[in-house]
């Protein structure tokens, strides 16, 4: 009786998949697009506001580095089985893994060296003689960052679609 119930659900590596989606994906619209921008908005300090953010974003990259490493498993364990649509979910999600090794660890670091720089001067980043340096390494981040998001859009849309 229980068995024919449940023989219509999809296998559970495919449901950890799901959920690791909406993990991955609603913690990067969350944090990238709600509470960051919240952030410089509320804070009376910009570099306070910055400095806040920029735990949250080393969280999210070491959230996407586990979640996107477990979701290649799973696609691995779901393609032997049979299940080819995984292959292209593949990609998307090692591609969402590139964008978190660039954007973190690519590009954060320069970033946090201008502002060690700007500290050294006594000063903020955004008064220091490397603001438009920062600003271009910042605006490369929100395009990696943007991207990103978008592949995690286009993942659970097709992630989540009937098999």
């Amino acid at each position: 009786m229980f068995s024919s119930s449940y023989s219509n659900l999809p296998p559970l590596p495919h449901r950890l998949f799901l959920l690791l989606t909406v993990i991955w994906a609603g913690s990067l619209w969350t944090i990238g697009y709600l509470v960051a921008p919240t952030l410089f908005s509320v804070l009376p300090s910009r570099e306070t506001a910055g400095m806040i953010a920029g735990h949250l974003f080393r969280y999210e990259a070491i959230l996407g580095m586990t979640v996107g490493v477990l979701q290649l498993v799973l696609c691995n364990v779901l393609i032997r089985r049979g299940a080819e649509r995984y292959r292209s979910l593949r990609w998307i999600v090692l591609t969402m893994l590139v964008c978190v090794l660039a954007g973190y660890f690519g590009v954060q670091p320069f970033m946090e060296g201008l502002k060690v720089k700007a500290q050294a001067l006594n000063l903020g980043v955004s008064e220091s003689p490397y603001k438009a340096e920062f600003g271009m390494l910042h605006g490369v981040s929100s395009v990696i960052y943007l991207v990103q998001s978008v592949l995690a859009l286009v993942l659970v849309w097709r992630a989540s679609a009937p098999r």
